[in-house]
């Protein structure tokens, strides 16, 4: 799953605030949750129309974006 497949910008939807694709939960939110020790399972809870298999994939995806990043 490319990161197209896992984000959504829509102006229609939260102003053009990137959302997990196909809710209207905000990427941000999923960051800011677990900056604030809440754990995945937590977030998964809050946000039902998020399935833990795409939070960690966007997990993995920032994860891989980040390395690849430092290694430039």
């Amino acid at each position: 799953m490319q990161g197209n497949e896992l984000i959504a910008i829509d102006p229609e939807v939260l102003g053009g605030t990137p959302v997990i694709r196909g809710t209207r939960v905000p990427v941000q939110t999923l960051f800011e949750y677990l900056e604030r020790d809440y754990t995945l399972a937590e977030f998964v809870e809050c946000f039902p129309s998020v399935s833990r298999e795409m939070a960690c994939r966007i997990l993995e995806q920032s994860e891989s974006a980040m390395v690849a990043v430092a290694r430039l």
